[in-house]
């Protein structure tokens, strides 16, 4: 399906339409909503996940440790670790979702099986901090040189709303808590995702 678009509809996979596309269908800007939402419920998504890191394991207890190891750009890796702790905290597979691989390794081998992720692209020598964050659907980058995880999962949210594409569904909650909390749209959602709203209004 998305190639198909693609071919037909090349420019709508550029960070500029896509924005476009999105405020047109929400009346909402895209970045700008959703950061404005990450600097209301980072603190208290942190707060959640250090209050209950017991429960979900070594995930969540290596996504807090990478976030206190961090001694610089101390915002744009608390809004990073938020989102990395959202789909454990919801209890989603993140396996498939978000990828890695070094400057050195071959792209298409890392992505060719992933239906919607993020790819991290990091140096040899330096696993922490991505040179480059990628957007992939059906097994092929859609948007690169993104200049953080946080833009890239607006840009994949942005692209999946506005071509009416399915969560996948083993993150089928994450993307719902970003839809129904983070960008307030739609008037239905999951008892998890009502659940974790009420914790977030505590």
């Amino acid at each position: 399906m998305v190639s198909e678009v693609q071919e037909r509809w090349p420019a709508l996979f550029s960070c500029e339409q896509i924005s476009q596309e999105f405020c047109r269908i929400t009346s909402k800007d895209l970045l700008e909503s959703f950061r404005g939402s990450l600097d209301i419920y980072v603190p208290r998504l942190l707060r959640l996940y250090r209050a209950r890191k017991g429960a979900f394991g070594q995930k969540m207890e290596d996504v807090l440790d990478a976030l206190d190891e961090k001694t610089s750009d101390i915002l744009t890796h608390r809004k990073t670790a938020a989102l990395r702790g959202l789909p454990i905290f919801v209890r989603d597979d993140t396996s498939k979702f978000f990828l890695q691989c070094s400057a050195s390794d071959t792209e298409e081998q890392v992505i060719r099986d992933a239906t919607v992720a993020i790819l991290s692209v990091h140096e040899d020598d330096d696993a922490l901090n991505a040179v480059n964050v990628a957007v992939v659907l059906e097994g092929a980058i859609i948007l690169q040189d993104l200049p953080d995880l946080c833009t890239a999962f607006a840009y994949l949210f942005g692209l999946l709303y506005t071509m009416n594409i399915d969560y996948p569904k083993e993150m089928f909650y994450t993307f719902e808590a970003v839809q129904c909390i983070f960008f307030d749209l739609g008037s239905r959602c999951s008892q998890r995702i009502r659940s974790l709203r009420t914790k977030l209004q505590l």
